[in-house]
């Protein structure tokens, strides 16, 4: 099956658009011309209509012959291209200006339009009259009255719609000439003007659009268009950049995936291999199965970190809204982390506004929140230094701080502290994060509707997210 490209319906559709509207217009030219033309042959029909009722009634009088008033008539006749007939008051034929007519010499004509003109008014016939014309005919007919107002004949103005037609059939062909030349001439600027304006940009956008499909994600589209055409180009090169941006942002997960899995592994591997091959002494064993667990453990906060990474994005992180203590939240999972705390030598100081409150949200997801947070907060505490985690009421909203005096933030990573995998201090955090943490609770918060920002400040870094408070 050939494909119908959107040049051919165009052309098609400007070809048949233009077509009909030139053959309508080139119709009713016809049509106008033909009137037009019979109408100019009245008129000057009526011109001489004078000096055809003078000899006509001259010859009623017996003052002229039949052949002057035909001599007469066959000049203005011959003078304006059409054939005259004298009938007399009944209607009978007793000139014509034409000898062809000759046949219908002493015939009565037009005897339904024979009261019409007694009366002193006009007629005008147009097409075929039965018993008389086979052929379509164009007649106009006017009485002749004497000076007291007595009909006395008529003046017939006789016309073959065909003659007519062939008289004006150079005209037409001009016309339909003209039409056509207008259609070719037509379709040349259309198809000019589409291939320019629409169909290479179309083409060049489809072709650059197929490069990127095959990988090449760096080409662009250059138009230099303020139309329609223009919005579309700019338009998708704007998902061009967002393809390649997702495109260097999947690159990079997985070579950090694949780095932050195959440094666990390796390090399990290395330590069961020197166990099962003696290498490692038995007194030694237990501790390097201890560093082997570590690693286990290390590789499962990445798995799970991975797994709620994939839910977030295929939208399939659900959140069940609850009313839930968030200062219990922060007590406990400050308990729970009392033993690497220790390990810090750091100090922690937990202010309240009151003991409990209460917000909404998820309190599984509030709980690996604030997890992370302090997470990061022991990672990158100074040794000895002061951990602060605040919760405050300003109107609607829960403001809950974590606050560490470690180094500052710098600013050109305070842009992308909320990537993914992104570390600030490479070395410090190898073998203990992820990476995912922070991202990950940046989207929880989002999907809460609610805010998360860090800022450096008194010496140290604060992390500071919103929750909608119940009353």
């Amino acid at each position: 099956m050939v494909k119908k490209g959107l040049f051919s319906k165009m052309l098609a559709t400007y070809t048949i658009i233009i077509s009909m509207s030139l053959i309508i217009i080139a119709s009713f030219l016809s049509y106008w011309f033909q009137n037009y033309f019979f109408d100019e042959r009245k008129e000057q029909f009526l011109n001489n209509s004078n000096m055809i009722q003078d000899y006509a009634k001259k010859y009623m009088a017996s003052e002229v012959s039949s052949q002057q008033v035909n001599d007469i008539i066959t000049i203005i006749g011959d003078y304006i291209k059409s054939d005259i007939w004298l009938t007399d008051s009944y209607g009978r034929v007793y000139a014509v200006s034409n000898k062809e007519h000759k046949e219908f010499m002493g015939k009565q004509v037009f005897v339904k339009e024979l009261e019409q003109l007694r009366l002193g008014k006009t007629f005008e016939v147009t097409g075929p009259y039965a018993g008389l014309f086979d052929k379509a005919v164009r007649v106009y007919g006017t009485p002749i009255m004497n000076q007291a107002g007595i009909f006395q004949g008529s003046m017939i103005l006789y016309n073959s719609i065909e003659e007519l037609s062939q008289s004006l059939k150079r005209v037409y062909e001009i016309i339909w000439i003209s039409s056509i030349f207008a259609i070719i001439f037509s379709c040349i600027v259309i198809y000019y003007f589409s291939q320019k304006i629409i169909i290479k940009p179309l083409a060049e956008i489809n072709s650059v659009a197929r490069r990127i499909s095959n990988g090449d994600v760096d080409k662009r589209v250059y138009l230099k268009s303020d139309d329609e055409i223009g919005e579309l180009a700019q338009s998708f090169n704007f998902m061009a950049d967002s393809i390649e941006k997702n495109e260097k942002n999947r690159r990079e997960f997985i070579s950090n995936v694949s780095h932050e899995i195959r440094s666990p592994i390796t390090s399990i591997k290395g330590f069961i291999s020197g166990i099962l091959d003696g290498v490692i002494p038995q007194e030694k064993e237990k501790y390097y199965l201890s560093i082997a667990y570590e690693e286990i453990q290390r590789l499962t906060r990445l798995v799970n970190d991975l797994l709620d990474m994939s839910a977030i994005e295929a939208g399939e992180f659900s959140l069940r809204i609850m009313e839930v203590d968030i200062n219990e939240i922060i007590r406990l999972t400050v308990i729970n982390y009392e033993t690497k705390i220790k390990e810090k030598r750091a100090s922690v100081d937990v202010c309240f506004d009151d003991d409990n409150l209460f917000v909404a949200g998820d309190k599984d997801r509030l709980v690996q929140v604030i997890t992370n947070l302090l997470d990061n907060s022991i990672k990158y505490v100074n040794e000895g230094g002061k951990i602060k985690i605040s919760s405050k009421i300003k109107g609607k909203k829960a403001f809950i701080s974590v606050f560490n005096n470690g180094p500052k933030i710098a600013e050109e990573d305070l842009l992308h502290i909320w990537d993914r995998f992104y570390k600030a201090d490479k070395a410090r955090t190898a073998k203990d994060s992820t990476g995912l943490g922070l991202s990950i609770v940046r989207n929880i918060i989002t999907q809460l509707q609610e805010d998360i920002w860090v800022e450096n400040k008194d010496n140290g870094v604060y992390f500071t997210f919103t929750l909608m408070k119940v009353k």
